[in-house]
C-alpha cells in the first residue's frame, strides 16, 4: 500500500464528549484530533483528559492519524496535558497539536517535556509528531523558523479564529468575509503553505464555522487547495466528505499524471530528454508534480497500483 499519509481532513472532536470521540473513530476523516483546548470549558479541562485517554486506548484508530490538541504553553494545563496523556496513552498517539505557537522556542518547550515523558514511560523517542498551529502575527512572522524547529514536525496548521482576533479583523465568523474582493486568507495560507513545504510537511487550513453552509465550506476548501494546502479542519462530520473530495486529486488529473509518469520513465530509459503527453512537453519538474499526484491518488483509492482509475475519492488507506 501507499506510504503517503493523507491529511485531507482533520476532524475536531471535544475530549470532553466520549460519544463524539467514539463516532470520530468510525468516521472517514484522515486525521482525528481530540481537543483539550478551545472546545473544552476551563472547568472541564482536567477531567477531560481521562475520557481522551480512554478513547485513545479503547477505539480502533488504525485507519487514521490520531492526535490531540493540548492547551497552550501560556496556560496552567499544558504541562499535565503532556505528562498524563502521553504517559498513559502515548503508544496510541501519532501527533500533538500545539496551539498558539509564536516562535520556535514554544515548540522546543513542548518537545523537551515530551522527550522526558517518552523516556520515563519506555516509549520510542521521537515517534510522536508535533503540529504547530499559527494563530497570531508573531507566529506568522516566525512561521518559516517554526516549520524548521524540530524533526518531529508533522504539519503546520493555520488557525483563522484566533488569527482574526489577533489581527483585529471585523466580524465574529472566523474569517468569513464574503464581501472581501478576493480570497481573504490568501496571504496567510500562502505563508503557512510555503513554510510547511520548505520543511517537507503538509499545510493545513483551519475551520469554517458555519456547519449549515456546505457550499461555503467547499469554497473555502477549494481556495486553500488552489494555494497548495493539503487539507482542512472539519468541525462537523458533514464537512468530512467535502474536504476528502476537494483535497484528493481529480480522477481525470490522476489519470493524466499516471500517463506522464509512465511516459517520462520510458523516455529516460530510452535516453530521451523530453517527452510529449497530450500534446504538451513534459520535463522533470512536471514529472515530479505528476508523481506526487499519483501517490496521493493511490492513497485516496483513486488509482490502483496498475495505474488504473478506480473511482471518485473514497476513504483513505493509511497503511
Amino acid at each position: 500500500m501507499s506510504d503517503v499519509k493523507l491529511r485531507r481532513t482533520q476532524l475536531a472532536t471535544p475530549a470532553s464528549d466520549a460519544s463524539m470521540m467514539e463516532s470520530s473513530a468510525d468516521s472517514d476523516a484522515d486525521e482525528v484530533f481530540l481537543d483539550l483546548e478551545d472546545s473544552v470549558a476551563p472547568n472541564a479541562k482536567v477531567e477531560s483528559r481521562e475520557p481522551l485517554i480512554e478513547a485513545a486506548r479503547d477505539h480502533d484508530w488504525s485507519d487514521k492519524i490520531l492526535s490531540y490538541r493540548m492547551n497552550g504553553i501560556d496556560t496552567r494545563w499544558w504541562y499535565d496535558d503532556i505528562i498524563e496523556v502521553v504517559g498513559r496513552a502515548g503508544e496510541y498517539i501519532d501527533d500533538i497539536i500545539i496551539p498558539k505557537v509564536a516562535a520556535p522556542a514554544d515548540v522546543h518547550t513542548v518537545e523537551n517535556l515530551l522527550r522526558e515523558v517518552e523516556k520515563n514511560n519506555d516509549l520510542e523517542i521521537g515517534e510522536i509528531g508535533l503540529e504547530p498551529q499559527i494563530e497570531d502575527g508573531e507566529g506568522m512572522h516566525n512561521v518559516h523558523e517554526i516549520a524548521h524547529s524540530t524533526d518531529r514536525l508533522s504539519s503546520v496548521i493555520f488557525g483563522p479564529g484566533d488569527y482574526s482576533a489577533a489581527m483585529g479583523t471585523p466580524g465574529l465568523d472566523i474569517g468569513q468575509f464574503p464581501e472581501y474582493p478576493g480570497h481573504y486568507w490568501h496571504h496567510a495560507l500562502s505563508e503557512v503553505n510555503a513554510a510547511a513545504k520548505s520543511a517537507g510537511v503538509p499545510a493545513m487550513d483551519g475551520p469554517y464555522a458555519d456547519i449549515d453552509d456546505p457550499e461555503g465550506f467547499r469554497d473555502s476548501a477549494e481556495r486553500a487547495n488552489m494555494i497548495g494546502c493539503d487539507g482542512k479542519w472539519a468541525i462537523h462530520p458533514s464537512q468530512i466528505e467535502i474536504a476528502n473530495e476537494v483535497f484528493a486529486p481529480d480522477p481525470e488529473v490522476a489519470d493524466r499524471a499516471q500517463r506522464i509518469v509512465e511516459a517520462y520513465s520510458d523516455a529516460m530509459e530510452e535516453g530521451r530528454g523530453a517527452v510529449s503527453v497530450d500534446g504538451q512537453m513534459v520535463d522533470e519538474a512536471t514529472n515530479k508534480m505528476a508523481q506526487e499526484i499519483t501517490e496521493k491518488a493511490r492513497a485516496a483509492n483513486i488509482l490502483d497500483w496498475f495505474g488504473q482509475t478506480l473511482s471518485a475519492p473514497a476513504a483513505s488507506s493509511q497503511e
